[in-house]
Parts: structure tokens; sequence; C-alpha cells
């Protein structure tokens, strides 16, 4: 039993400090994935910079409980170690995901991209020329 605080630990400390440290990708597999974390790259940054640190910790908390769980002997205190240490991981990691989704969600939306060779003087230009064709 303490292996699974080990295998639910270990990713979070990865997901965790490459999210703290800016360099976690947008992707679909790690970190925090709430539609205001997925709607442009900078809330997907910011999001899961403040989420990095509980997720990081929610790691420790994980690995640390299976590493007491592989030095006790005796299965109830293994299975309460390993017990603990998944539901504070869990905890942890849900109280992050929230933190990390509130700030994304502060981020500003993203500015829409103006068409190729529009310099936004909303002329009306690109309209016409467009309907004439």
């Amino acid at each position: 039993m303490p292996l699974a605080p080990l295998v639910a630990g270990l990713p979070l400390l990865a997901i965790g400090f490459l999210g703290l440290t800016e360099r976690l990708p947008r992707n679909r597999f790690g970190g925090v994935r709430t539609p205001a974390t997925l709607r442009s790259d900078e809330a997907f940054r910011v999001g899961n910079k403040v989420a990095g640190l509980p997720t990081l910790v929610a790691g420790l908390v994980g690995v640390l409980g299976a590493a007491v769980g592989f030095t006790l002997s005796g299965t109830g205190a293994v299975l309460t170690v390993s017990a603990i240490a998944l539901v504070g991981l869990v905890a942890i990691t849900l109280g992050g995901g929230v933190l990390g989704h509130r700030a994304a969600a502060a981020v500003p939306e993203p500015k829409p991209e103006l068409p190729a060779g529009c310099a936004g003087c909303q002329c009306g230009g690109c309209g016409v020329l467009t309907r004439g064709a």
C-alpha cells in the first residue's frame, strides 16, 4: 500500500516544479486544466505557477508518506500512514487547482489577432475588398 502515495506523489512533484518555474507547457495531461487556464498560454502559465507550490507540496506529502510507510512494520500502521498520505495529497492538490483556476480566471482575455495586412484602423476597407472579390 505505501506504493500508492509514491506513484501519485512523483508525478505531482514534477508537475509542481515545472509549474512553479513556469516551464510547464500547455498540454492535455498535466497541470491545472480548466476552461480558464486553457483559454490562452498566458492563463495556463499563470494558473500553473500559482498551483505549482501546492502541487509540489502534495507530491512531497505522497513521497514522504510512502517513505514512512516502507519503514513501518505492521499492516495496520502502514495502511494508516498510506491512507493519510493519500488523503492529504488529494486535498492539497485540489486546493492548488482551485487557486490556479482563480488566478487564470483573473488573466484578461487575449486580444483577437488582426488579419494579415490590416493595421486595425477600423476603416472598413477590408470588408469592402472581400465582398467585391
